[in-house]
């Protein structure tokens, strides 16, 4: 999570009242809190690249997770630890003329680690960039091959001590957002304060998804990252969709939609994909309902 610090930057990663308010959340933690019906998992972040192939390997070592699997979409990582959801690269990254509004936070072990991945990513193409971050942070602000920024952080950080190697997706957003996405996911809120909220999957694994807080950043004309969710086992894609359009998502125009997706947007205006993770590709075989808000 992260405050802005310059034009682009958004980098402050909270390490102390994180636990004030872990405590309010433990008994929930098993997803079941009353009133919550779980219809919506989260599937894949959708990640635009210019040579998707690339940009999967890359991400495949810094993630360290599986070799990249090409399917009728893009080209997908597979997670290897506890992390719940792939990333899927696909094909149509615009020309960046902005910080990317969602980045990924990657996790170090000990002072060694942190070093050897920076080391070991800049070797693979990554780049050291400049987006106003404080130079005592004891974060690494880098981009990869293709610009996108990311953070090695430090393993001082008890945020995120506890999770998988993606850390945290670092998100710019409202704290309406935040709310959004724990009743869509029912996730948990393991952070609330200052208008800054996170959220983990059930049982306290994988990685945070997290949202820092107005002011909000220039929103690009597309976004290179965005969510792909999905129905859980049991469910439909009716009723996922119903379930998000009852707590604030619009349908949007189909252009904005990956290629079998339903295109919707959330509560800050961002699109994202509603998708059918039981057809390969994670694709929609049917139109669902009228496209309207």
């Amino acid at each position: 999570m992260a405050r802005r610090t310059g034009r682009w930057g958004r980098l402050r990663h909270p390490v102390s009242a994180f636990y004030r308010w872990q405590s309010q959340w433990e008994d929930a933690s098993d997803g079941a809190r009353t009133g919550w019906t779980v219809t919506v998992q989260l599937v894949a972040l959708g990640f635009h690249a210019r040579d998707p192939s690339e940009l999967a390997r890359f991400w495949a070592h810094a993630l360290r997770w599986r070799a990249p699997q090409t399917n009728s979409l893009g080209v997908e990582l597979r997670p290897t630890d506890a992390t719940s959801f792939g990333v899927l690269f696909l094909p149509g990254a615009r020309a960046k003329d902005c910080q990317n509004r969602i980045h990924f936070d990657l996790t170090t072990t000990s002072v060694d680690d942190q070093k050897g991945t920076v080391s070991e990513l800049l070797a693979i193409g990554a780049q050291r960039i400049d987006i106003g971050q404080d130079p005592n942070d004891s974060h690494v602000v880098l981009a990869d091959p293709e610009g996108n920024e990311l953070c090695v952080i430090g393993p001082d950080n008890r945020f995120l001590a506890s999770c998988p190697r993606l850390g945290a997706v670092n998100c710019d957003g409202t704290r309406a957002l935040g709310y959004f996405f724990s009743e869509a996911l029912a996730w948990p809120l393991v952070w609330d304060q200052d208008e800054e909220t996170a959220i983990q999957a059930p049982g306290g694994t994988g990685p945070k998804l997290t949202w820092s807080g107005p002011p909000l950043m220039a929103k690009p004309a597309k976004e290179r990252l965005h969510f792909h969710v999905g129905p859980t086992t049991g469910s439909s894609v009716d009723a996922a969709l119903g379930h998000l359009r009852a707590i604030g998502a619009t349908r949007v125009d189909p252009d904005h939609a990956c290629r079998g997706a339903i295109a919707l947007a959330d509560v800050d205006g961002n699109d994202f994909c509603l998708v059918d993770p039981s057809v390969p590709g994670g694709s929609v075989s049917r139109t669902t309902g009228p496209q309207r808000s």
